[in-house]
């Protein structure tokens, strides 16, 4: 904690004169600007002006409507928004099939059935080699000797536990 004072101490220089100066306070703020630039500041789009329509997707118009354009769904002479990329026709569709909770169900009913199919494989499947692995004298003497437990000897199959091996 005294590393940190001594480290943020200040020469006596710059304790005794002040740095911060008051500056002076202007009742106005002259710029450089012409008035288009200070009308394209307060064009609060930043659209120079133009008027954009509402915000409206071109696939969820009448498909059957009378349109100049059929194949945009638009009249001649309507002004097209800002973003009619996102709004065209060919954008991508807004998938209002399912609510947000059907579709939680649905996602939820999946991975319980994989899940339980995996469950039920588990519980049915052999768990066991299908020829039993042996050696010669049950590798008595490198395991440790007659007391250790040892590996099964040939003609041991897996029918009989190791207890009753011994």
């Amino acid at each position: 904690m005294l590393s940190r004072r001594i480290a943020a101490a200040r020469p006596l220089a710059r304790a005794v004169v002040p740095t911060a100066r008051p500056r002076p306070q202007f009742a106005q703020v002259r710029t450089a600007m012409s008035q288009k630039e200070q009308a394209e500041i307060d064009d609060p789009d930043m659209n120079g002006g133009y008027i954009n329509p509402l915000a409206e997707k071109r696939s969820l118009r009448d498909p059957y409507g009378d349109w100049w354009d059929k194949q945009e769904r638009r009249n001649f002479g309507e002004p097209v928004h800002e973003d009619n990329d996102i709004l065209s026709i060919l954008s991508l569709h807004e998938y209002d099939h399912f609510t947000p909770g059907w579709g939680g169900v649905l996602m939820g009913t999946f991975i319980l059935s994989v899940l339980g199919l995996c469950g039920a494989v588990a519980l049915v499947y052999p768990d066991k080699v299908s020829v039993p692995k042996t050696y010669p004298d049950g590798l008595e003497a490198e395991l440790g000797g007659p007391r250790a437990v040892r590996a099964r000897k040939p003609g041991e199959g897996w029918e009989k536990p190791f207890s009753e091996t011994k």
